[in-house]
């Protein structure tokens, strides 16, 4: 008995702890008839943090102007068409940008138009209202596809780098996957001209032999730094003059053993892809470059989370770290990693099956305050669920932060395989008290 008392006792104050944090949120569910909401992502206006806005396929954006209590609904529309992979950036003004793939037919099957570009909206009010967008990388008959975009203070730009597939999913051994970059020094009105940044192509079948991931990162001097996957290694790519000229050599900095692309129970398809970080703060830890994947280094029944760092533009790295700090052989997924800008400290909201014999998943939150040195975790969720291979659960989730405010954003399945957008906000003096 006393046993049982204690271990109630231990949970309660868990829980009370976690309350006390944090309360997630549900800010949509899927509806019969309608595309059924997944891959979400999440920004913080860098002028009201009270507002934040978020995104999940294919065109639904969400809207917060009290700090994440309450939530408003829209849905976005382009003459481009709006066909998933959402992304959301923030600029010095407050302005929200979503970028997302196209289908200018609006028929969400395959047409030869389908994927032709990346299109970005802009949004002045908060999320509330968007205008029809502009894109970049239209390139007949050739494929647009997993973009991400970064904003420059220094500059006043926004970057934006992607893969381009000669023919998505081709057999053709002639075709090819190659990372692209382009810029906008207008609020993505008009963009440059789309350049082929890595030096090793790969194929179109949308696997490890694939080049993919493309994320961009920048320093406080407008370095721009992108990173990508490819035949179980990731490489970086970089320039210091604001895109125009890359490397000759992508430099190989770090091993995937088996690769970006991998198999999770229970899921259709899974990635680890890379994420690539650059703290912009005035903190002791200021330039430093941050890497996160997941890979199944230490066996298929093991996906695991790792970091590594960089304080010298790249060319030395430390050795890796793993993020979670579980000691199972059990499934850690789908990371996401921000660094907020404003005092340096390092966030990570990822998928967990630690607590778990089965296919249930958690959703786990790990920091660090001293440069990924050390990590310390919370769960998110307070119900656990199950994902389905049958049912679409997206690739990725989000997270943001800004001056202290924690904001990530995930995706949950019930039992009947409908998913729901969840998210939290966090404090950062709170988790200091810890």
């Amino acid at each position: 008995m006393m046993r049982f008392i204690l271990l109630f006792f231990v949970f309660i104050s868990a829980f009370n702890i976690n309350a006390q944090l944090f309360t997630p949120i549900k800010i949509d569910e899927a509806v019969e008839g309608k595309y059924p909401p997944s891959e979400p992502s999440i920004v913080i206006s860098r002028k009201n943090q009270s507002n934040i806005v978020a995104a999940a396929i294919l065109d639904k954006v969400y809207v917060s102007l009290d700090s994440g209590k309450t939530w408003e609904f829209r849905t976005v529309e382009s003459s481009y068409g709006v066909f998933g992979d959402p992304m959301l950036i923030s600029d010095k003004k407050g302005d929200i940008y979503f970028f997302h793939l196209s289908d200018p037919e609006g028929e969400e099957n395959d047409n030869e138009n389908k994927l032709d570009r990346m299109v970005v909206q802009k949004s002045s009010d908060g999320g509330l209202s968007w205008d029809n967008g502009s894109y970049v990388g239209l390139n007949p008959p050739t494929d647009q596809d997993k973009q991400t975009p970064i904003y420059s203070k220094k500059n006043n730009e926004i970057y934006l780098s992607w893969t381009q597939f000669d023919k998505y999913g081709s057999k053709n051994p002639e075709d090819e996957s190659n990372i692209m970059f382009s810029s906008s020094s207008n609020g993505g009105k008009k963009w440059s001209q789309p350049i082929k940044i890595n030096k090793l192509p790969g194929d179109c079948l949308d696997g490890d032999g694939t080049a993919m991931g493309g994320y961009p990162a920048i320093n406080k001097l407008g370095h721009i730094f992108v990173v990508y996957a490819l035949d179980e290694k990731i490489y970086m790519d970089r320039s210091f003059d604001k895109g125009k000229m890359w490397l000759r050599n992508d430099l190989e900095i770090e091993k995937q053993p088996g690769g970006w692309n991998f198999e999770i129970p229970a899921l259709g398809r899974a990635n680890g892809l890379p994420t690539l970080k650059i703290d912009q703060s005035n903190s002791s830890l200021s330039g430093s470059i941050y890497l996160l994947w997941s890979d199944q280094s230490n066996g298929e029944n093991d996906t695991d989370i790792f970091l590594k760092k960089s304080t010298r533009t790249g060319d030395i790295w430390s050795s890796k770290i793993r993020v979670n700090q579980d000691t199972t052989q059990t499934h850690q997924f789908f990371p996401a990693m921000t660094v907020d800008e404003a005092n340096g400290m390092l966030y990570v909201v990822y998928y967990d099956r630690r607590n778990h014999n089965d296919e249930q998943t958690d959703v786990y939150f790990a920091y660090s305050f001293d440069g990924g040195n050390n990590f310390k975790e919370l769960k998110l969720n307070s119900t656990s669920f199950k994902t389905k291979e049958n049912k679409f659960f997206g690739d990725y989730i989000a997270i943001d932060a800004y001056k202290g405010v924690i904001a990530p954003v995930w995706t949950q399945m019930d039992e009947s395989g409908k998913t729901s957008i969840w998210t939290t906000v966090i404090l950062a003096k709170d988790l200091l008290t810890k």
